[in-house]
């Protein structure tokens, strides 16, 4: 049974399940996540699950943190009244706007950090969204209009990385630069004591995604300045803990989940995703 509301759309009630909260990506909607919401209720009958619509569509090109912001009051009620904490399923862009606000939320309760196919490394790739977006532009200069002020003003700017222009990145991006403190950030230690709040992190991403470029950045691996992924184990952001990523591991509490033979758009709608990477961790 759906019902509708200003802002999001659940799904049945709680009993026994911590809330899931879903966040979209770019040009997306609520409408998108039906089959989700199926395979939760099939697996996990009674869970009240939350998918916002907010920044739905071309609004979801707005700045990050403006997005970060909006899902924050939106999804804090949902935590307030969660004695047992939330889930969160953050898909793509959404993973990215999950992270602002576990990073500046001192008082979040969000157990699993779900990150479904989302570019948390960055993205640097030639896309059919950066034909679209940016007809003009191909990877390689890109950064003439993203590290300016005004490309800072659209999401995928907010986290596009050039990997032979990381002095500009690191000095005009206004958001992944500080969410991993590449950029100095004055806040890094108190974001990073939030957004340690949480119990797992599951980053799921795989080779035939085609958008998350390079896929691995969905696991925090990311190009070097000769476009070879260094996986996340032998990033800087890891081995100095900016964030807590070595923490989590050492903890025992993050986990990479990946899979051959899905596309971008098709990682919320596949069962073998869900009871592979997402199931388990709902609880």
């Amino acid at each position: 049974q759906w019902i509708c509301c200003p802002t999001c759309v659940h799904l049945g009630k709680v009993i026994g399940y911590k809330p899931v909260v879903i966040v979209h990506g770019l040009f997306d909607s609520s409408g998108e996540f039906v089959e989700l919401l199926r395979f939760i209720n099939q697996s996990h009958p009674g869970t009240n699950v939350s998918v916002f619509d907010l920044f739905d569509r071309s609004s979801s090109l707005q700045p990050l943190w403006k997005q970060v912001e909006g899902f924050k009051a939106a999804i804090y009620p949902i935590m307030q009244n969660a004695a047992d904490g939330v889930n969160f399923i953050c898909y793509s862009q959404g993973g990215l706007i999950c992270r602002g606000i576990l990073s500046t939320l001192p008082d979040h309760n969000v157990h699993s950090f779900i990150s479904l196919s989302s570019p948390q490394a960055g993205q640097y790739g030639d896309t059919n969204y950066l034909k679209y977006l940016f007809p003009q532009f191909m990877k390689f200069n890109l950064f003439h209009f993203c590290y300016t002020s005004v490309g800072q003003r659209i999401s995928i700017c907010n986290f596009w990385k050039d990997p032979h222009h990381m002095d500009m990145y690191v000095n005009s991006s206004d958001y992944l630069a500080l969410l991993n403190s590449e950029r100095t950030n004055p806040n890094s230690t108190v974001w990073k004591k939030n957004f340690l709040r949480i119990k797992k992190l599951v980053l799921i991403g795989g080779p035939d995604d085609g958008v998350i470029t390079p896929w691995q950045s969905s696991q925090f691996g990311f190009y070097d300045d000769n476009e070879t992924v260094v996986e996340l184990k032998d990033q800087d952001l890891y081995l100095r803990d900016v964030f807590g990523l070595k923490t989590l591991n050492a903890r025992g509490d993050l986990f990479l989940c990946s899979m051959a033979g899905v596309e971008h758009i098709n990682w919320h709608s596949n069962y073998t995703v869900f009871n592979a990477c997402i199931e388990k961790w709902l609880v």
